[in-house]
């Protein structure tokens, strides 16, 4: 292995931002691997750009080369100019949705009283997101929204996960081109990584996608019951399920939680990639 193509999630994936304890040595070693000539990484988040910021901030995360962000909306080139917005992969989006922004289909929607309309901030140009209790049917109000978006051509990807935190359903209304697997997709097609070179990792619903793709992906041991139990339903389905790897602990002495389980994963799948981060 010559090279490595890093992409993974950020809120309960690699930041510690949940309830499970964190290894005290795991973001240390993260940082030493990404710090390698080989190793290109990307953060893959529903976060937008100010937020990635503030977690890169708070964390005392290692920059990344590329952003993901906004489920899979926008992507951006990280230099030492800043942060360099990829239209061309707007562009490519943008025709799902006949032109229009995210804020011209809020009133496709107006009839849906069990969702409710998250943050101004939250939003982007190509992602609609919505709060919706957990004690409603979701997937009834999914097949309701994608009936809507059908009768105006509109192709769109309905994303649902929970914040386990909060306590609270999330749902995001994406170009049907768009998400995190078809960003990543584009990103390794673009910068020529095979399928071989490429690690993704992740823990919640919107993860799902990618879990069960062809690309390697490892689940942090974290991650909720409900959203393992989903990945591997899906990586099966998709045949797929040589692609997931669960991290379980016990790796370097580390408890498999977050940045632990991404480079458990990681070495899984490059057992040469612990070179790059020993102590």
């Amino acid at each position: 292995m010559s090279r490595l193509l890093l992409c993974t999630d950020l809120d309960r994936t690699l930041l510690p931002n949940g309830t499970q304890p964190e290894s005290e040595r795991a973001r240390k070693r993260f940082s030493q691997l990404v710090k390698c000539a080989q190793v290109t990484l990307v953060y893959v988040t529903g976060r937008h750009q100010q937020l990635v910021e503030q977690g890169i901030e708070e964390y005392n995360l290692p920059q990344a080369d590329f952003v993901i962000a906004d489920v899979g909306s926008t992507i951006y080139e990280i230099a030492e100019t800043g942060w360099h917005h990829q239209e061309i992969w707007e562009k490519i989006i943008a025709g799902d949705w006949q032109g229009k922004s995210a804020i011209e289909l809020i009133e496709l929607f107006d009839s849906i009283k069990e969702i409710q309309l998250q943050e101004q901030s939250k939003q982007s140009t190509h992602k609609l997101s919505y709060y919706v209790s957990l004690s409603v049917d979701h997937q009834l109000i999914l097949n309701t929204m994608t009936r809507i978006l059908e009768q105006q051509s509109i192709e769109a990807n309905l994303i649902w996960s929970v914040d386990p935190l909060a306590n609270i359903g999330l749902l995001d209304v994406l170009p049907a081109s768009a998400g995190k697997r078809q960003a990543i997709e584009f990103l390794r097609q673009r910068l020529g990584f095979d399928y071989s070179e490429t690690v993704f990792s992740g823990d919640s619903g919107n993860d799902i996608c990618v879990l069960s793709s062809p690309i390697q992906s490892v689940l942090v041991a974290n991650a909720d019951e409900d959203v393992r139990e989903a990945a591997i339903k899906q990586a099966q389905v998709n045949h797929q399920e040589e692609n997931l790897y669960l991290a379980r602990g016990n790796f370097m002495g580390m408890n498999g939680n977050y940045s632990a389980g991404i480079l458990e994963g990681v070495v899984h799948f490059m057992p040469l990639a612990e070179n790059w981060f020993k102590d």
